[in-house]
């Protein structure tokens, strides 16, 4: 399940951050940000699944600061 979670959140980034390279718009990039955080928040459980805490720690600490970026992305752009 966490597989396929991170190949659909790794598409919509990707997906994401090329439509603002090919357009020059980067009005969606508070949902690219959001996206990679949730790609970051799978790869902080599989790390706490193979009891490597350390870096699952990391990882969900990276997940908070990249919504909490999203979320003031979103409030500045309205």
């Amino acid at each position: 399940m966490l597989k396929i979670l991170q190949i659909v959140f790794a598409i919509i980034v990707i997906s994401l951050s090329a439509y603002g390279l090919i357009t020059r718009d980067y009005q969606l990039n508070f949902l690219m940000i959001l996206f990679l955080g949730l790609f970051v928040l799978t790869l902080g459980i599989k790390e706490f699944q193979r009891e490597r805490k350390a870096y699952g720690w990391l990882l969900s600490g990276l997940f908070l600061f990249s919504v909490y970026v999203s979320i003031q992305s979103f409030i500045w752009i309205k």
